[in-house]
């Protein structure tokens, strides 16, 4: 849902404090403000977005403004899906990435 365009789009003052100290590509912005919009001027800064448990590296492109820094810094970890399907599947990848590295190993490097 967005803001309304009387109020304009929500940007944490401190964090626009924090944007204008630094140089682009300079080390990363540490913030909690999740709910900030990107803005034209974050365009090239590494912000460190916390998602409740760590500060996940968020570098800001053109595309992402006008997004939220919390769509990027994901709050739930993803581990997969299981049964046993799922486990074979992942047993013949295995194999087939192990033999891929013996046939890696054995042909000569042409230089």
């Amino acid at each position: 849902m967005s803001r309304s365009l009387k109020k304009g789009p929500f940007v944490d003052p401190k964090l626009l404090v924090k944007v204008s100290r630094v140089k682009p590509g300079e080390g990363s912005i540490k913030t909690w403000s999740r709910a900030s919009e990107i803005a034209p001027e974050m365009v090239g800064y590494t912000f460190g977005v916390h998602n409740g448990k760590a500060f996940i590296d968020v570098r800001v492109t053109e595309e992402m403004v006008g997004h939220r820094l919390g769509e990027f810094s994901p709050t739930r970890k993803f581990t997969k899906h299981g049964g046993k399907m799922q486990k074979e599947l992942e047993i013949k990848a295995a194999e087939t990435q192990k033999a891929q590295a013996v046939a890696a190993k054995a042909a000569p490097a042409k230089k």
